[in-house]
């Protein structure tokens, strides 16, 4: 997951930095959903094992279950919330502010990994958590630039706003976790609903922020080689991230994508001559020694609990 999301991101650099014409990025977010349904739907036929099987899982699952693609709709809302609060956020706070309080996405899913699947994590976990977030912070630190232009800016808003992005990204990424977890449902099938509902919101999303463009210059405008290989990284990394936070958890996907993160800076400074400073690197340091101390022995945290072992009040007030 980590390598795949790393070419990702040195990948969607270089078509919004090399590229002359600049696609939309909305509808590269619309094919990616509707690639990854493809992808679940030819996983699960494997899975299933005939045509037959899988037409039926599929009545049974999807088509068949109204309530439960409602209830993978939730995760795709709250995402579609989070990127539009991140957004308002960019836009009423400095940009090294908005670093910083972002990466309180990481111990924010934490603590919802506590409290939604009754999960119990030691001190060491929790100091490795917030070392990743320092070490993220550093990594992607950029110094302020003075400007000529002035934007009116609202700071309370802008924490607001991150505030509820933060929130949002913890709870919808534990809340996949939990749905998938609860049931013996195929892990595709999940996935399926998610992908539906979510091609729903992504459509919206053209709508609402591209449509006039959309509608002129066509909707696979700019399109290339470069970005349909982006937009095939973004779906594989995709599935790979329900199967990590299927057989792990969401913390471990936070890991894996620091770590990505760190290899991404370094291809471009290998490919595009991004300068290393001694931030990243100390920042690069810190990720590494905390995916070494969280991957330490430890009781496994990738199985939900009973949730009559220990109240949220208990488990938090162990750390």
């Amino acid at each position: 997951m980590t390598l795949v999301a790393a070419t990702y991101t040195v990948a969607l650099r270089y078509t919004r930095t090399v590229d002359t014409e600049l696609y939309f990025s909305t509808t590269a977010v619309c094919i990616t959903e509707v690639i990854k349904l493809f992808l679940s739907v030819g996983i699960l036929a494997k899975e299933t094992g005939s045509l037959t099987r899988l037409i039926t899982s599929l009545k049974e699952n999807v088509f068949g279950s109204p309530t439960e693609l409602l209830k993978l709709s939730v995760p795709s809302l709250v995402y579609a919330l989070q990127n539009n609060m991140a957004f308002v956020a960019l836009s009423n706070l400095d940009a090294a502010v908005y670093q910083v309080t972002y990466q309180l996405k990481i111990p924010c899913t934490a603590l919802c990994t506590v409290l939604m699947l009754n999960r119990t994590l030691s001190k060491l976990q929790w100091f490795s958590v917030f070392m990743l977030c320092g070490g993220v912070t550093l990594v992607q630190w950029k110094p302020a630039q003075a400007t000529k232009v002035q934007v009116e800016q609202n700071p309370w808003l802008g924490f607001g706003a991150i505030a509820v992005a933060v929130l949002c990204s913890g709870f919808a990424g534990v809340y996949f976790e939990k749905v998938v977890k609860s049931s013996d449902t195929s892990l595709w099938v999940r996935n399926i609903q998610l992908y539906l509902s979510g091609i729903v919101v992504t459509l919206f999303g053209v709508y609402m922020s591209d449509g006039a463009q959309v509608h002129e210059k066509g909707f696979f405008y700019g399109y290339t080689y470069y970005v349909w290989f982006v937009i095939f990284l973004a779906s594989v990394g995709g599935l790979y991230t329900s199967v990590v936070v299927k057989y792990t958890d969401n913390i471990m996907k936070g890991f894996s994508a620091a770590a990505a993160i760190v290899l991404s800076t370094v291809a471009s400074y290998i490919l595009f001559g991004l300068q290393i400073t001694l931030t990243f690197s100390v920042g690069a340091f810190l990720v590494c020694i905390s995916i070494y101390l969280y991957g330490l022995p430890r009781q496994d945290t990738t199985k939900i609990q009973p949730s009559e072992t220990k109240s949220s009040k208990e488990r938090l007030a162990t750390v």
